[in-house]
């Protein structure tokens, strides 16, 4: 049985991504140091897979701990990196956060890789490396042109990181999953999105105003040149992330990549405004939501969406699950989680 590391592994897309190895076959070792998760996540993995994954307290940018890990479990044979901090908003009011997080993280995992003779590496990037693109739907080959926050340029840094260590360490691989928008929970509603906190991102906010721990849900911006004035993204089912992640480990670890650094973006193809999500969530829950369009907010782009043909024909992975199945299995997340029948 192939080991897999997965850092950020009681995270939101880590924990779904480790019920998705575990099905598959693969010993998960998870390492957090639980800034934005529970640990009790373990039992909700151990409950939908039946197994527990391994898992190690502790913080990646302390590269002691990182390289003592590696020594003390010497057969992994791929990382999923999923452990960074990813709110725009947050990332620039603190961006030194921002960038000491993620690129540290990023620099000590790659430097036991080389080390520890660890071969592969799937990294957690964002559609945010791409700015404001100049055309839409987005390739892969699209200019990565400057970004709108810290934490965009943090993801356009660590690639680059990535592909400037592949050059030197050439027993290196890697492959960068640009996600465009996660959302949505386990179909069982044993695990889901649970930001600590006020969230950061629109689905968690809608459910949670629908639930009543938030007063109102903020729609930032009815000025853009859009249809309905609202931001556009492309909302992917985590579940959907998650095998894609799975199907990107086998890749590696199967040597069938065809270069030392892929890139594939994840997502739909399909751009929804904010304003569509929350008719669509009104819809499927049968709850009206209390929301007040307020002004931008630094750092975020007007419409992004994927071209996810590459990802489609080279995987041979694409994501099945429409935006009400989305939507439900959030709203049915967190009416468990707040006790709602």
């Amino acid at each position: 049985m192939k080991q897999i590391l997965v850092t950020g592994g009681t995270g939101y897309i880590g924990s779904h991504t480790a019920v998705e190895l575990q099905n598959a076959g693969f010993e998960v070792i998870i390492v957090d140091n639980l800034s934005n998760s529970s640990i009790e996540v373990l039992d909700g993995i151990e409950e939908i897979s039946g197994i527990r994954p391994v898992f190690e307290q502790f913080d990646l940018i302390d590269k002691e701990k990182v390289d003592a890990f590696f020594g003390k479990y010497p057969n992994i044979e791929a990382i999923i990196h999923f452990a960074a901090f990813k709110a725009v908003g947050e990332s620039v009011a603190l961006p030194l956060k921002y960038y000491r997080n993620n690129l540290v993280s990023l620099v000590n995992i790659l430097d036991a890789m080389d080390q520890f003779n660890v071969p592969g590496i799937v990294f957690s990037s964002s559609c945010t490396v791409y700015g404001q693109p100049e055309s839409l739907p987005v390739t892969e080959n699209a200019p990565i042109l400057k970004a709108n926050s810290p934490y965009g340029n943090s993801k356009q840094i660590s690639e680059e990181i990535i592909q400037d260590t592949l050059v030197a360490c050439p027993k290196l691989n890697a492959i960068a999953l640009r996600y465009f928008n996660p959302v949505g929970a386990h179909p069982t509603a044993i695990i889901g999105e649970l930001p600590l906190g006020v969230p950061q991102n629109l689905v968690p906010f809608i459910t949670q105003t629908a639930a009543g721990l938030r007063n109102q849900l903020s729609i930032f911006g009815s000025d853009y040149d859009t249809p309905d004035g609202t931001a556009i993204r492309d909302y992917i089912h985590v579940v959907d992330l998650a095998k894609a992640h799975v199907v990107a480990v086998k890749r590696l670890v199967e040597s069938k990549n065809k270069k030392p650094f892929e890139v594939f973006n994840l997502g739909t193809g399909n751009g929804l405004s904010v304003l569509e999500v929350v008719d669509a969530f009104e819809r499927v829950s049968g709850q009206k939501l209390n929301y007040k369009i307020v002004d931008r907010r630094p750092g975020d782009v007007e419409k992004v969406y994927a071209d996810t043909t590459f990802a489609n024909e080279e995987l041979g992975w694409k994501a099945e699950s429409t935006l009400d199945d989305i939507l439900a299995s959030a709203w049915k997340w967190e009416k468990k989680i707040r006790g709602i029948e």
